[in-house]
Parts: structure tokens; C-alpha cells; sequence
């Protein structure tokens, strides 16, 4: 008997086991089939001696037909139940087959391919030879270290969002065993991995905190696109909540970062080192950025300035810039956000972050003065934009301050050809709704912005430049300062630069 017959039988005798006078009709009904497909049924378990007919009078007096089950249908209904429970769980195993079998053939493709990021290689995913890649909570039981590396962003309004934070701490706490250590490397801010996550490890293990499991913090430091600093070559911060946990979990890690490790005095000093690191450096671009707007005001090159500077020996060589990515144009606002809640408003960090978030809206703008200045009716112009992950030589679009560019000339009613040789076209047109283009001789535009510095950008001629653009008076933007400003100003440009 085939399983749609197992399963209809079964559960016609179901029914008659629950309601024991029921009509053709109303096993129809029950059954969700037609009366042809119920009859087949009812004729089938009728022929077994399952069921048999009964005549009875119906609430007008009428002779009416309807069935019951038999003691020998009573007897098959476990025996059916039986058989069709092995007909599901053989279907169950070549789904489950199936599934494996495309997951690995999923996984080949990832290992052949690497990984999106490219901060992997294939052929060092391949040497991962103990690694498995599961979505499956429950082989998650097997483990006695976690180490959670979900990302943790900022809303609209520039507040903490620790969803990925706590939905991963769910998702521990279900499977987590006793004695467990729980190792956070996302960037929050001080106190968070035990205000935070451990009250929901709590909940969801029922297990209690440096008693049953432990945790630890060991901030990542991964500098996207950096093939020579890698992760075993920057030293890391490791800390534990308590001195042994701290001692286990530094040893976890210099057991492969050949760079060393720092041990932090507790959970909070090494969340507050990480968050400092990027506030530091978004700090340090926030300067240089308000000194190129100073000094374009005063008519004087910023590169020109930050190289004469740069000639004492403790000069930081900072550069003006976008500040985009998950990190630097992010982490800041974990800090004050911690720092407001203690009652303190801070003033320099948040400065800092205003002038930055605003660079690519001045970029686009100072690019539509210049555009005007040579006499272009800037709605009916294109302008071209070349790069828009957050930075050189890496496919990571995230948190990209060039949107912000794009949006600020569509707003002035700017036809904006985007190209990017690193960013994938379905990510951006998913993250961004925009549609990557081409800007090259075929396709030219009325001004160019250069705003990421790929290597297939920066290694253009002034002359290349040149041919990606039309008319007598066309504008570059160079963002990067990636061209020497005297040698496409003679190819015809006017030029503008951070």
C-alpha cells in the first residue's frame, strides 16, 4: 500500500474510532477529498472487514447510510499506524540524504570558491580539515568552548542594536553543558557581556554563572583586506570571569596567534581596549577631515600640508577620508551610548562622528560647486562614481559611506553611474537598492568621483582618467588623493580633493 493509502486509511479509521456513525459525505468533509476519492477509500477498508455499512433514520425520517469500525479495524489501526510511521521515516531518511548531500555539495562549492569576504582562501579552508559548518543547533551539544563573532551594528538612530548579540546567546544557552566557557569577540562596550549575555545564557540554560559556565572576551582585530596583518599575526586581548577561566582562555588563543597575547585584567577592560581602538582612530580622521575643510577655505592642498607636517618624527600620519565599515564608523557609538547611561554626555567622541558622517556629503557637494562653477546644468549632468565598498581592495559593502555621496547628488537630481570591480552587483542592489553600472570611454560622464582607492583605480593615467568623462570642463573628485592633482589638472580637469 502506497503512503497516501496508508495515510488516508489510517486516518478514515481515526475518524470512525472518534465520531462512531459517520455519512460518506461527511468523511469526505473530514478527509478534505472528493466523494469519488472517499468512496475508493471506504470501499477498500469495507473489502478488509474494517468498516461496515449501517442503516439509520436521519433527523427527517429518513433511511440513511453510514459507516463504524469493525474490532478488526480497531486491531489494524495500530498495525496501519506501524506501517505507515516506517513508510514516513523511510521518507524521512532520503530527505535527510538528500539535505546532506547538499550541503556538502554546497560546501565544496564554498571551498572551492573561498569565501565572499576573500579573507579566507579556498585552499585554507580546504586545510581546515576539522572544521564543520552546520546550521544546526542541537551538534552544538558536543562542544564544551564557544566563540561568538556575530557582528554588532547600530539602528537609524545610531543606538546599539544587540540582537545578533542576544539571539546568538540564545542559541548557546539552549545547548551550552556545565563547565562550558562562552567566548565573546564582538565589539560592545564596557560591561555588556555580563549585563548583557549572561542573563540570557542564564535563562536559557539554566545554569548559573561562574559556577556552572564561565566566559570569556577576546575581541577580534581582523583588518578587512589586509593580506599580512592576518588574525595570527596581530596580537589579541584575551580575558575570563574569573583568574582560571582567564588563564584557559589565553591559553586557547596563543595556542595559535604566533604575535602573542595581552591578558586582560577583567571582561570590562578588554571590551573598553576594543571600543577605544576604533573611537581612537575615528577620532584621529575626524581631525585631519575638519583640517581639509579648513584648509580648503584657505585655499591651501591638505596632502601638501599633512607632508610638510609629516616631516617631524611623532607626526601621526592620519589621511582625510570617508569613514565607513562595520567597525570604526560604528564602534564610537557603543561608547557613548555606555557612557550616557552612566550619565556622562561625551562631547569630542560624538564630534568626531558628526564631521566624519558628514565627509560624504560634502564630497558631493564641493563636486556640484565645481561642476557649476564650470557651467554645467548639474540635473541634467551624469556623474560618475567609482569604488563604494568601505574600503581599497575588499568586496565588504557594509556601513559605506559612498551611498551617502550618491544620495546627496541624486537629491540635486543627478544621474549617478555607480561601478565597483570588488562589490558584488546582487549585494548592493539587495543592501543599497542601487544598480551597479559602467563608466568607461563608451559610457562617459560629466564628472568623476574617485571614491575608494582599488587598485584598479589608483594605477589610472590622467590620461585614462580623461577618457571616462565628456565635454570641455569635466570634474575629478578625488577622494584618496590617489593622483597627483597637477597632472590631471593638465589633462583638463578641475580637480577637488579631501
Amino acid at each position: 500500500m502506497s503512503a497516501s493509502a496508508e495515510e488516508s486509511s489510517l486516518r478514515v479509521l481515526r475518524l470512525l474510532e472518534k465520531n462512531p456513525q459517520l455519512t460518506q459525505r461527511e468523511l469526505a468533509v473530514e478527509l478534505g477529498v472528493s466523494l469519488g476519492k472517499a468512496n475508493y477509500c471506504v470501499q477498500a477498508l469495507l473489502g478488509k472487514g474494517f468498516i461496515k455499512l449501517q442503516n439509520f433514520r436521519g433527523s427527517n425520517n429518513k433511511l440513511a447510510y453510514a459507516y463504524l469500525l469493525t474490532p478488526a479495524g480497531i486491531a489494524a489501526k495500530s498495525s496501519l499506524a506501524v506501517s505507515y510511521l516506517q513508510i514516513k521515516m523511510a521518507e524521512y531518511e532520503r530527505l535527510r540524504a538528500e539535505i546532506e548531500q547538499l550541503r556538502h555539495e554546497a560546501g565544496a562549492v564554498t571551498l572551492q570558491g573561498g569565501v565572499s569576504t576573500l579573507e579566507v582562501s579556498s585552499d585554507e579552508l580546504k586545510a581546515a580539515a576539522h572544521a564543520t559548518y552546520t546550521a544546526d543547533p542541537a551538534l552544538l551539544k558536543q562542544c564544551q568552548v564557544f566563540i561568538v563573532t556575530v557582528p554588532t551594528p547600530v539602528d537609524t538612530a545610531n543606538r546599539p542594536d544587540m540582537t545578533p548579540l542576544i539571539k546568538a546567546s540564545e542559541t548557546v544557552g539552549k545547548v551550552i553543558p556545565g563547565g562550558a566557557v562562552v567566548i565573546y569577540e564582538s565589539t560592545v562596550y564596557p560591561g555588556a557581556t555580563e549585563e548583557v549575555c549572561v542573563p540570557v545564557l542564564e535563562k536559557f540554560s539554566g545554569l548559573k554563572f561562574n559556577q556552572d559556565f564561565y566566559c570569556g572576551y577576546s575581541p577580534e582585530r581582523i583588518n578587512p583586506g589586509d593580506k599580512v596583518n592576518t588574525l595570527t599575526k596581530i596580537k589579541k586581548i584575551t580575558s575570563g570571569s574569573t583568574p582560571a577561566v582567564a588563564d584557559a582562555v589565553d591559553a586557547l588563543y596563543r595556542s595559535i596567534i604566533t604575535a602573542g597575547t595581552h591578558k586582560a585584567s577583567s571582561l570590562k577592560v578588554a571590551e573598553a581596549a576594543k571600543v577605544i581602538e576604533n573611537t581612537q582612530r575615528d577620532l584621529n580622521i575626524a581631525l585631519i577631515n575638519e583640517l581639509s575643510v579648513i584648509f580648503a577655505r584657505l585655499g591651501i592642498d591638505t596632502l601638501d600640508v599633512l607632508e610638510a607636517a609629516g616631516s617631524k618624527w611623532n607626526f601621526l600620519p592620519f589621511r582625510p577620508g570617508l569613514v565607513g565599515g562595520h567597525c570604526i564608523g560604528v564602534d564610537p557609538y557603543y561608547l557613548t551610548h555606555k557612557a550616557e547611561e552612566v550619565g556622562y554626555h561625551p562631547q569630542v567622541i560624538l564630534a568626531g562622528r558628526r564631521i566624519n558622517d558628514n565627509m560624504a556629503r560634502y564630497v558631493a557637494r564641493n563636486t556640484i560647486k565645481h561642476m557649476l562653477q564650470n557651467g554645467m546644468d548639474v540635473p541634467r549632468c551624469r556623474v560618475g562614481v567609482l569604488g563604494l565598498t568601505f574600503k581599497e581592495n575588499c568586496p565588504d559593502i557594509r556601513n559605506s559611506k559612498v551611498v551617502d555621496m550618491v544620495r546627496e547628488f541624486q537629491g540635486w537630481g543627478v544621474e549617478v553611474v555607480v561601478a565597483d570591480a570588488w562589490a558584488d552587483a546582487e549585494e548592493v542592489q539587495h543592501e543599497y537598492g542601487l544598480k551597479l553600472g559602467v563608466v568607461d570611454a563608451a559610457h562617459p560622464v560629466d564628472a568623476l568621483v574617485v571614491a575608494v582607492g582599488h587598485n584598479e583605480y589608483r594605477h589610472l593615467l590622467p590620461g585614462e582618467l580623461r577618457t571616462l568623462c565628456r565635454g570641455d570642463k569635466p570634474v575629478l573628485a578625488d577622494v584618496k588623493s590617489l593622483y597627483d592633482r597637477h597632472s590631471v589638472a593638465a589633462a583638463g580637469f578641475t580637480v577637488f580633493r579631501l
